[in-house]
């Protein structure tokens, strides 16, 4: 009698499932996938890089999806867009001297949207010290965080990453008070500084696109659902390849999933006890910026899980109908979606790439430094060649190296496996805050 119940149940959840999955299947579908696919990786898109008319259009056809899909704008924004100022400082004129190095143009570089920058001695920054046999990467990054003014003096043996950086640190920003100085030197323990750097000034926009559908008895919780829209715009020809790096899996294929989720739950008609919030970040390839701006104006506290989909367009090391979640042991987020999913052909699976740090090298990354279960939902393989993505940061990238029915079916499961965040039934538990 209790073996008949048991096999009743199972029944019971898998023809749920079934017909859960023969609902979705309307919505979510590879011939949809193939449309939204083909608009944001074509041509004319120019490759999406920040600061250009091609990530505008970009941004046009994801907010008319947002549109269709009738959902409401978010805060007090009077559009789609979430309007993002960055100031970029070039510099003009660099002079000075570091005992009797000169410091020119050349061997200085600063992280700063202040016009002018003046030292006239060790004492008015600190100093760090990244040293000939230092990792560069670990030293000087973190560098970028502080909120301090900071001197850095590079050892000349990390030329070629100071040519680098300085590309890094001309990128425009957001407008701070203080200011990280580099030089490179063979100097590291100089008596004395006198550097002043006069910068040329201007005022460059981005914008992510936000779309909100409104929760009912738990509208004040938010579930946020994330891709990046921009990529790396247009570059040399590579051997048979144009010159345009398309980035559909890189991240059309994440903000596609995007676009399609706000069309599934919009169509549920209200079902969403939780606030859903659907967001294409831009400028993730020079620094995360939109996602960072996004974080700075959400409470974070209400904000009980991020889904950030990146790089879904080709199979997992496990094959089809399988992803993987970074930070899987950051939280029980990971098993809530693996439940929700029992009785389907899908299954997540922990991240299989520790080394890489993939939990911190995608948007879901600020968020997640808050406190909130912010996770990162891919299929790229992210081992050493051969076995890693091919055209990751290629020309090559394309929409015709993509999976679109395994594409559909991971679309499928993050809607099914959120459905009791969404509810409200389940809450994941919080990341440690940083």
């Amino acid at each position: 009698m209790l073996l008949n119940k048991v096999l009743f149940s199972s029944a019971l959840v898998l023809c749920g499932f079934a017909a859960a999955a023969q609902d979705i299947d309307k919505i979510i579908n590879a011939a949809e996938v193939e449309r939204i696919e083909k608009v944001l990786s074509a041509d004319d898109m120019q490759g999406r890089k920040t600061f250009t008319p091609g990530i505008d259009k970009a941004a046009d056809f994801i907010a008319s999806e947002f549109a269709k899909s009738k959902l409401q704008f978010f805060g007090d924004n009077k559009s789609y867009f979430q309007q993002i100022t960055m100031t970029k400082a070039k510099p003009a004129t660099v002079t000075g001297n570091i005992d009797n190095q000169a410091l020119t143009l050349d061997n200085v570089a600063a992280n700063t949207t202040a016009a002018e920058i003046n030292i006239n001695s060790l004492k008015d920054y600190q100093v760090i010290v990244v040293k000939a046999d230092d990792d560069f990467s670990k030293v000087v990054f973190p560098v970028f965080d502080l909120e301090k003014n900071v001197l850095v003096l590079v050892d000349t043996a990390h030329a070629k990453r100071f040519k680098s950086m300085q590309r890094f640190t001309g990128n425009a920003k957001f407008p701070s008070a203080v200011s990280q100085v580099f030089v490179l030197t063979s100097n590291l323990n100089p008596a004395g500084i006198s550097l002043h750097i006069k910068n040329d000034l201007t005022e460059q926009h981005l914008k992510n696109i936000v779309g909100v559908l409104p929760g009912k008895s738990k509208k004040d919780e938010y579930v946020v659902f994330s891709g990046h829209y921009d990529h790396l715009g247009i570059g040399k020809p590579d051997k048979n390849m144009d010159s345009i790096y398309n980035g559909a899996n890189d991240d059309a294929a994440g903000t596609t999933a995007v676009m399609m989720l706000a069309k599934y739950f919009s169509s549920l008609k209200e079902k969403n006890e939780r606030t859903i919030i659907f967001v294409a970040f831009t400028a993730e390839e020079i620094g995360g910026f939109g996602s960072r701006y996004f974080g700075k104006n959400i409470n974070a506290d209400k904000v009980m899980a991020l889904f950030n989909i990146e790089m879904i367009g080709t199979e997992s090391k496990w094959g089809t109908n399988s992803a993987y979640i970074t930070g899987y042991e950051k939280s029980d987020m990971g098993k809530i979606l693996q439940a929700n999913l029992t009785g389907s052909k899908f299954h997540f699976e922990p991240d299989p790439y520790p080394k890489q740090n993939l939990f911190y090298r995608s948007d879901n990354a600020t968020l997640a430094e808050l406190g909130v279960p912010a996770h990162t939902i891919s299929t790229s393989k992210m081992e050493e060649a051969p076995n890693n993505e091919p055209n990751y940061h290629k020309q090559s990238d394309e929409i015709g190296t993509l999976d679109m029915n395994n594409m559909a079916e991971i679309i499928k499961a993050v809607a099914l496996s959120s459905k009791t965040i969404v509810s409200g039934k389940d809450t994941p538990t919080r990341v440690a805050k940083q």
